[in-house]
């Protein structure tokens, strides 16, 4: 009898698994939501597993683009529960502290800061798409055309907007990860301590907090709160209200050194700080404190985009 016919090669699965980890940061980066993210890789997962292997010449360029543009029609739902959401909604913190078993570690780098996140929702879902691909993973203008079907003239018209737009918000001056490292540190020990003359240094003039509960957290800011007087009276009320088995843990969040705040093992908050051009001041002060946001801060989580592979029909572990 001849023999048994070899199963079929698991290499849509392998090929995917390969490239899951610049999917995931792509999409994120667009979106701002890991629940969202994982959608979308398994919408992209059902489009790839159904080619045949070997009838595409560039698997990686192929689900950037198929990733992408699930991206963005996901983004008018995403859009409307954010509508409606309680108080300011910041972007779902990402640890991006390196995993040694990534595919691709060095890309859990690429996650944009949280202040920039922030003002990347004020773009139009294409002005936010182009200046993720081109700005923060490189992508030339004709690559990015082919992806989202436009000409090469438009998406540098989009990539030109979403950039003014962006820098005339933020402009460039990143803080070295060690000032920051050490600003965060200061800053934390100041607000939980109640140490208000240490905040009123540390904290610049037109200082502004975003606390982001969701609904769910009690003692949150509905509105976003500027200047340092009425946010160092929201800090030192914060730190009023300790209680017994608090713990200050400092990770890397969204590439930025951040302090995530630990009751009984559980996380309760992240602080991610943005400083001043000298670096000197904290200007901003992004606080989530939604505990649906807090799960992938969980020291038994993983840390940065999961890396579950999808069985071959289909589903994602």
């Amino acid at each position: 009898m001849p023999d048994s016919p070899a199963p079929e090669t698991s290499e849509p699965t392998e090929v995917f698994l390969g490239h899951r980890e610049l999917l995931f940061s792509i999409v994120y980066n667009m979106l701002g939501s890991v629940a969202d993210t994982e959608d979308v890789l398994q919408e992209t997962w059902l489009s790839w597993a159904g080619r045949r292997p070997g009838t595409i010449t560039n698997p990686r360029a192929y689900l950037v683009r198929i990733a992408v543009n699930h991206a963005l029609a996901r983004q008018a739902a995403v859009r409307r529960r954010r509508e409606s959401y309680v108080g300011p909604w910041l972007p779902e913190p990402l640890a991006t502290d390196e995993a040694p078993d990534a595919a691709e570690p060095a890309l859990r780098g690429e996650s944009v800061g949280m202040a920039l996140l922030v003002i990347l929702e004020t773009l139009t879902p294409l002005e936010r798409a182009v200046f993720v691909l081109n700005e923060v993973f490189g992508y030339t203008h004709p690559e990015i055309a082919g992806m989202l079907g436009r000409t090469p003239a438009a998406v540098r018209q989009l990539a030109h907007r979403a950039r003014g737009h962006v820098h005339a918000r933020r402009p460039r001056y990143p803080a070295h990860p060690r000032v920051q490292e050490e600003a965060t540190r200061r800053f934390v020990e100041a607000a939980l301590g109640g140490d208000v003359e240490a905040l009123m240094r540390i904290l610049a003039p037109d200082v502004t907090v975003w606390t982001d509960g969701g609904g769910k957290a009690r003692g949150t800011a509905l509105r976003p709160v500027r200047g340092r007087e009425k946010v160092t009276r929201i800090l030192t009320g914060y730190a009023g209200r300790r209680r017994e088995g608090f713990e200050v843990r400092y990770r890397t969040v969204n590439g930025d050194p951040s302090a995530v705040v630990f009751a009984d093992d559980a996380p309760i908050a992240v602080m991610v700080m943005d400083l001043t051009p000298d670096g000197e001041q904290v200007s901003d002060v992004y606080i989530v404190r939604n505990p649906d946001k807090l799960g992938g801060l969980r020291d038994d989580a993983a840390s940065g985009a999961p890396d579950a592979a999808p069985d071959e029909g289909g589903g994602q572990g």
